[in-house]
């Protein structure tokens, strides 16, 4: 059986490089056509969530991005001196192996906060809230992550065995089609949680990567950069360093469904209707990517999962020797399909 913990998350402490980046311009846009809430003093405490909000500072971005979104549309057409404000009340919410400590010491300080604030552990893969509690939710870049490692990949007597990949590339059909079953399970578990959550007419913003149709995750940079982590990983075990064995129950959570794939679970979900569903430009899309850059995101997103399963000791090894296969055998972006960043804004009915 694989031994992969039941949550992932980020490397804790204050990480420099941002995996969570997001358009601030188009929430607050979205928020301001879309909400059509009673924002006066009888609402009181107007609350927001952000679902998956690992370690900040993209959380505290985004939460104030939501704020200022909704005091500008509490605004609108109205006399300032004759409105009572809002008090705003955030939920964080997270794995409970989240380092919230840091979180919570690099928020802003009380005399700069618009909020109040509170940690919620617990996978956002089932209702971490009381009903009719959210006005707005928010995710970023974390639906892709399951739930549980999908059946049979780490099975050497399956048709789904992932055999020695350490992620769903795409590039075995029984794997892919297992980690779609479980892809399809947990989309379905995280919106109808929402639904719970999100009271009539309250908003849910998802943003996060998915593939184009018709392309393979092998095809893009970061397929191709996971793969040669597993490639390193196999270099470790003909070093004696783990083994072939470990590494063929070693298999990472995550599924990157194509964007048609994406919009049938939203679209079978019917507690929401889809105000918008796009594809949008990606902070990093015209941004030179050093080597450097590379390894220390993606060592940030995986380490946990890494340590988990091989232990701490192999971290320092495994990504010395993938910035020297890099270094060896550069990644051709111009070469590399280029995944959809997707902005989707879905209003409870």
């Amino acid at each position: 059986m694989s031994t992969f913990p039941r949550s992932y998350p980020m490397s804790g402490g204050d990480d420099q490089h941002s995996y969570n980046n997001n358009s601030s311009y188009q929430t607050r846009q979205c928020i301001i056509e879309k909400l059509d809430l009673p924002l006066n003093s009888d609402l009181g405490t107007f609350r927001i969530a952000d679902y998956g909000c690992s370690i900040g500072p993209n959380t505290f971005h985004v939460v104030q991005s939501i704020i200022d979104a909704v005091k500008f549309k509490q605004l609108e057409g109205k006399n300032e001196t004759s409105l009572m404000p809002l008090e705003f009340q955030v939920f964080f919410n997270d794995q409970p192996n989240n380092d919230f400590n840091t979180l919570f010491i690099t928020q802003p300080p009380s005399s700069e906060r618009e909020y109040f604030s509170a940690g919620v552990p617990g996978s956002f893969h089932g209702q971490v809230l009381p009903r009719n509690t959210v006005h707005i939710g928010h995710t970023s870049y974390t639906t892709h992550w399951l739930s549980d490692v999908p059946e049979n990949v780490d099975d050497k007597n399956s048709p789904a065995w992932n055999k020695n990949y350490i992620q769903c590339n795409n590039s075995i059909e029984e794997v892919t089609k297992s980690y779609k079953v479980q892809f399809t399970k947990d989309m379905k578990l995280f919106l109808e949680a929402r639904a719970e959550e999100i009271v009539p007419g309250g908003l849910m913003i998802v943003l996060g990567q998915c593939l184009p149709d018709g392309v393979p995750l092998l095809k893009t940079y970061q397929g191709i950069l996971v793969d040669t982590i597993g490639d390193c990983l196999m270099d470790m075990a003909k070093s004696g360093l783990t083994s072939e064995e470990k590494i063929g129950l070693f298999t990472i959570p995550a599924y990157f469904p194509q964007f048609s794939e994406l919009e049938t679970e939203i679209e079978k979900n019917r507690s929401f209707t889809i105000e918008t569903m796009e594809s949008v430009r990606h902070p990093l899309e015209d941004i030179p990517l050093s080597n450097h850059f590379l390894i220390s995101m993606f060592r940030a997103i995986l380490s946990t999962i890494i340590k988990e399963h091989f232990g701490e000791d192999v971290i320092d090894e495994l990504f010395d020797r993938v910035a020297k296969k890099l270094a060896k055998y550069p990644i051709d972006f111009k070469e590399c399909e280029k995944n959809v960043t997707y902005f989707i804004l879905l209003k409870r009915k």
